[in-house]
């Protein structure tokens, strides 16, 4: 790979730096795109279900059980990808799932059953989970290759492109019937993957710097691998814990604020979007956040802050300190999901990456019907407090881990 070679001598300034450099910013730009099409076509998706749960004539219960499709395909193919990425790089890997997510899309409006429905939603839920272990995969090997901790900005451009998407699709979704505003996500996201593939596949994955292959060299010691292991589970277990109350919160923080504190449902429905505005905010500041505090300091002062943010939005007794509440939640949380995958990555590899993600996405599965069952037994407020709870977990494991794998910015 003499690319890479090159990237090192554009470290210290040697020739050839400038054309390594305006490789690794293309990347960078390639990736960001397609980061921010998969939050783009996700959200596009979420905001026509009901929609198409009247199309297919499902009931509650059947529109549950076919949406369990998305949630199954992801987790399967979350476990497979990782050694997909070994196998045929996980640039390739981003471009394939990239073009199925897009044509996915396009499925479930032509369905007419719920049956049909879930099929189709599994094989949505499969690219959606292999795109977004190829893709952090790949920036993972980026991040290394930059020297510098720009994987939240990534997520950032997820969260833009769901913020985009979603609007897009509240503004068409009284013009346009469900076939063709995803016909039309189908087309744009497979036009961005025309535009932006190409740069993934002329390039191949940067490799990590010298001094991190160096503790390789050990892992071939049984304990090492159950060490590394360890260390994998305990970085997804702390995207659980984030991914778990930024589920919470989309499922139930609006209904908080209408039922227990009386606000307009024009309020109520702000509280979910106050939170993912300060989470991408939190996101877009991350990589200067990061270089000034590191990666062990971020995740635990990010898990600190959103306990107490939690804490304030579910025991406030006024709609605007819950709001306030919110808005701190979703500033603590924003790095800790992409620091934990990176992290992971950094540890393992595209495997550490995969097992990260798959846990994640776990947690947004288990939130929405944990706070449920918790709002039954006690009081949805009680229940909210688990988020918090669970951050400060994070927080805690953050510092448990502090030493796994090498801080590229300490």
């Amino acid at each position: 790979m003499p690319l890479l070679n090159k990237v090192r001598t554009a470290a210290s300034g040697g020739s050839g730096g400038d054309t390594a450099t305006r490789s690794l910013s293309r990347l960078r730009l390639a990736l960001t795109l397609f980061f921010a099409l998969d939050g783009f076509l996700f959200a596009g998706w979420v905001v026509r279900i009901p929609a198409v749960k009247q199309q297919t004539g499902a009931s509650a219960g059947d529109l549950g059980l076919a949406l369990l499709g998305v949630s199954a395909g992801a987790v399967i193919t979350m476990t497979l990808t990782g050694r997909l990425c070994r196998r045929y790089g996980s640039h390739a890997v981003t471009v394939a799932t990239g073009v199925l997510l897009s044509l996915s899309v396009a499925l479930p409006p032509l369905t007419r059953s719920p049956l049909a429905l879930g099929l189709v939603l599994l094989v949505f839920g499969a690219a959606y989970g292999g795109i977004n272990v190829a893709m952090n995969s790949a920036a993972v090997d980026l991040v290394a290759a930059l020297r510098r901790p720009v994987m939240p900005s990534f997520h950032a451009a997820f969260s833009l492109g769901g913020m985009i998407g979603a609007g897009l699709g509240g503004l068409l979704a009284g013009s346009l019937s469900p076939t063709a505003h995803l016909l039309g996500l189908a087309g744009a996201g497979l036009v961005l993957t025309a535009l932006a593939g190409p740069v993934l596949l002329r390039h191949p994955s940067p490799a990590p710097p010298p001094e991190s292959l160096a503790p390789a060299a050990h892992v071939s010691d049984g304990s090492s691998r159950s060490g590394t292991r360890r260390t994998v589970l305990v970085f997804g277990v702390i995207a659980l814990c984030t991914a778990y109350g930024e589920g919470a919160l989309a499922d139930w923080g609006a209904l908080h604020l209408e039922q227990d504190l009386g606000a307009h449902p024009g309020v109520a429905a702000a509280g979910y979007s106050v939170f993912a505005l300060t989470m991408t905010v939190g996101r877009l500041t991350g990589t200067a956040l990061l270089e000034r505090l590191g990666q062990t300091r971020t995740l635990v002062a990010g898990g600190a802050t959103a306990a107490a943010g939690m804490l304030l939005g579910a025991l406030a007794p006024t709609v605007w300190a819950t709001l306030l509440g919110f808005a701190v939640t979703g500033l603590g949380l924003a790095n800790i999901f992409p620091v934990a995958v990176a992290r992971a990555g950094a540890v393992a590899g595209p495997a550490g990456v995969a097992t990260a993600s798959t846990l994640g996405y776990g947690g947004m599965l288990l939130g929405p019907p944990s706070i449920g069952f918790l709002a039954d037994w006690f009081s949805l407020p009680l229940a909210l407090t688990t988020v918090a709870v669970l951050a400060a977990g994070a927080a805690a494991m953050g510092y448990w881990v502090r030493n796994a794998g090498a801080e590229s910015v300490s």
